[in-house]
């Protein structure tokens, strides 16, 4: 088990665009938020937040990530069930289906990040602690705003990730507010504390 130094430095080695790590830096606290709640390792649930899309500027095809990436994170040890939930994350390429309940979380937290980023980002204050459940469902139903993350995607892999690890009860807009309240405490990692506004 590598600890998260470790996986921050195979991040930072591979992938240098900030808005790319500020997207695994939310997924990672969206990570750490259902661990809390599901009796995950917070560790482990965070690693595979962070680490899911680090090969993504050497490999930016979907036939490419993250399977040609699988290998360099088994050499620099991480765990064989964090490598699992990444590879699950893209059952389309990898041809990997998502088992255990950190799989279905991966999934269904990692395109949502980037439409509260871009939510948090359009605001004037730059803030994500200001930011409420209602903002982001204005954006959502503006198909043209952050038209690269799939709502109906969003939509299918929170329907999935309810019925494996919540019986069918996580709706939603449930799971948006979670992954915004996981996402605020950390704002300032993600820069999302209002210090762009003077950028």
């Amino acid at each position: 088990m590598i600890d998260r130094e470790t996986a921050w430095g195979i991040l930072t080695e591979h992938v240098q665009d900030r808005g790319l790590r500020r997207h695994m830096l939310a997924t990672e606290a969206a990570m750490r938020f259902y661990a809390d709640r599901l009796d995950g390792d917070p560790e482990r649930w965070g690693l595979a937040g962070l680490l899911h899309d680090f090969d993504w500027e050497i490999h930016p095809t979907s036939e490419q990530h993250p399977m040609d990436g699988a290998p360099i994170l088994r050499e620099r040890g991480v765990p064989k069930d964090v490598v699992q939930a990444i590879l699950a994350h893209n059952p389309e390429g990898s041809g990997v289906d998502a088992e255990q309940p950190m799989d279905w979380a991966l999934r269904a937290c990692d395109e949502i990040t980037g439409l509260i980023i871009a939510a948090t980002l359009v605001r004037p204050a730059k803030d994500v602690r200001q930011l409420k459940v209602k903002s982001v469902k204005r954006n959502w139903k503006d198909k043209l705003f952050c038209a690269a993350v799939s709502r109906d995607e969003v939509r299918e892999m929170t329907e999935d990730f309810s019925r494996e690890c919540w019986d069918g009860g996580l709706e939603l807009w449930q799971h948006v507010g979670n992954v915004l309240e996981a996402m605020k405490g950390a704002a300032e990692s993600l820069d999302l504390d209002g210090r762009l506004v003077q950028s």
